[in-house]
């Protein structure tokens, strides 16, 4: 049964009221919220940000990066002279070679696009792997030791990388997966941190923050990766990429606490007007039972579950195979390839946090409800992207008219990011790592089928089987996706609300609509 009087979803037992509190309590007077400005969730929120940034310059370095590794995508050079491009080469390129010259002594291997895309899916089986454990342990003992842990080890993995293409594309494909098992904590980790830090009423900014650094480390690292490539070599990137991380690491384990009530440095009234706001018994961790059963049979977990798919179908297909895109068919060289294939991604860093701030400013002035506002910005996110890739697939070899279609389709995409992306703390916060865990294990999936699926329908290199298995899924896939966000509308009339059994405690999830039966905020 749903709790009455404003009690959070996840709060204490039943059995015992006394330690039950509100999971807001009324927050009427203007200096009764804590400043954000140099807060300890704020700073928090800031060090996540470079924290994914990293995570995103790891996961993608090596998309640009194989367009130098690569010389041709054939071993026999007389094959490439029939090749009829889709788009026309530049002048300069008339003459040019087909492989990227690297400076003296610097390997390049003889990988077709199959193997290729097997290599930048790799990532994705590993990432697969850790979702649900991590978010289960993060939830259990709290999410810092996970997400330091998940960069750090991912960082070290990463700075193996030269050694591990020198001995073959099946080590390489080992050592990415390894990558990936390292990596899948990391998202799930903050989500359950910011069920412990993040106040219900600045959820949607703190959280659009620190996960907004996966499109400024996306866009920080194809255009620097496409220059230490052409300078240095490719194997620097991988040892610049990997020390950041390490560095990041040490930072992260000095500076920050799982729960405010262990923070060294957070003053009393900010640490009172956390737990005041998100409750006492908000940020205990959930024991060692989860109500699996229960979970698992919440639609709206499903509806966050597909919808999640749809949405980054587009993401890590643009993510992994933008650059290979930018090469073979539009004949960027390696330098603007990286610079080009980042504008998207440079978009899409306002719009997320702008969107973040609207959401919450829309929640606090009670314009709209929270399941209101998830879903207007998770529509937004899914149909906007979905029109301007349907431009691009017409766009032809127009240069201008691709990059520009290309970059608004994945910027708008931004506005999605205090929707469906952090769905999983409203639905039941003390489970929110968990349900995280869940979501993104799913929603993984794509990033493993889609750098493999368009390597296999690509060895010919033309424009049409590109836009064929490149787009076009995509505009699907997104369609799909908001089709199953409007079926939550018809939820409550299906599935009532489920009471969840956890060891010696009865807690309850709320699975009639998105969020719980009472809004508090």
């Amino acid at each position: 049964m749903p709790l009455r009087n404003g009690y959070s979803i996840n709060s204490g037992p039943l059995d015992e009221p006394e330690v039950s509190e509100p999971l807001i309590e009324p927050l009427n007077e203007p200096d009764s919220a804590h400043p954000q400005c140099c807060s300890a969730r704020l700073n928090l929120a800031i060090l996540m940000f470079f924290g994914f940034s990293v995570v995103y310059g790891l996961r993608v370095n090596l998309s640009v990066a194989m367009v130098a590794m690569v010389n041709g995508t054939d071993p026999d050079p007389t094959e490439n002279t029939s090749v009829v491009h889709a788009c026309p080469l530049p002048p300069a390129a008339q003459n040019a070679s087909e492989a990227f010259q690297q400076p003296d002594g610097i390997p390049q291997y003889h990988w077709d696009s199959e193997i290729q895309g097997w290599l930048l899916g790799a990532f994705f089986f590993g990432y697969l792997c850790t979702q649900i454990p991590g978010g289960y342990l993060a939830d259990h003992y709290g999410g810092s030791v996970f997400l330091g842990l998940g960069v750090l080890g991912t960082a070290v993995l990463t700075l193996l990388t030269p050694l591990a293409a020198s001995l073959g594309p099946y080590w390489l494909f080992g050592l990415r997966a390894l990558e990936g098992f390292g990596e899948g904590v990391t998202f799930p980790a903050m989500m359950a941190m910011w069920a412990r830090w993040a106040p219900p009423l600045e959820r949607s900014r703190l959280m659009t923050l620190s996960g907004s650094g996966a499109s400024f480390g996306a866009f920080a690292a194809l255009p620097l990766t496409g220059l230490i490539c052409g300078t240095l070599g490719w194997p620097a990137v991988f040892y610049l990429c990997g020390g950041g991380g390490c560095l990041w690491a040490v930072v992260w384990f000095l500076c920050v606490a799982d729960d405010p009530r262990t923070h060294r440095r957070i003053s009393r009234e900010e640490r009172d007007y956390i737990i005041r706001s998100i409750g006492a018994q908000q940020g205990a961790g959930h024991g060692w039972s989860v109500p699996l059963l229960s979970i698992m049979m919440c639609v709206p977990l499903w509806a966050i579950i597909v919808t999640q798919m749809c949405s980054n179908w587009s993401y890590y297909t643009l993510l992994t195979s933008l650059p290979t895109y930018m090469n073979d068919i539009l004949h960027f060289d390696l330098q603007s390839n990286g610079l080009l294939s980042s504008l998207p991604y440079l978009g899409c860093l306002p719009v997320s946090l702008l969107s973040g701030v609207a959401a919450d400013h829309l929640i606090k002035r009670k314009v709209c409800s929270v399941t209101a506002v998830r879903k207007v910005f998770t529509f937004s996110g899914l149909m906007l992207p979905a029109a301007f890739l349907v431009a691009v697939s017409y766009a032809g070899c127009d240069h201008l008219l691709t990059v520009t279609f290309l970059t608004l389709s994945t910027s708008l995409g931004g506005t999605s990011a205090p929707g469906v992306y952090i769905n999983q703390i409203d639905i039941a916060p003390r489970y929110a790592g968990f349900l995280l865990g869940i979501t993104n294990t799913f929603g993984t999936i794509p990033g493993v089928v889609a750098p493999i699926v368009t390597g296999y329908f690509t060895e010919d290199f033309s424009q049409e089987s590109f836009w064929s298995f490149f787009t076009r899924p995509m505009e699907g896939a997104i369609l799909t996706g908001y089709a199953s966000i409007l079926q939550i509308d018809n939820v409550k009339k299906i599935f009532p609300t489920a009471e969840i059994v956890g060891s010696s405690r009865t807690h309850s999830i709320n699975c009639s609509s998105m969020l719980m039966t009472h809004e508090p905020y």
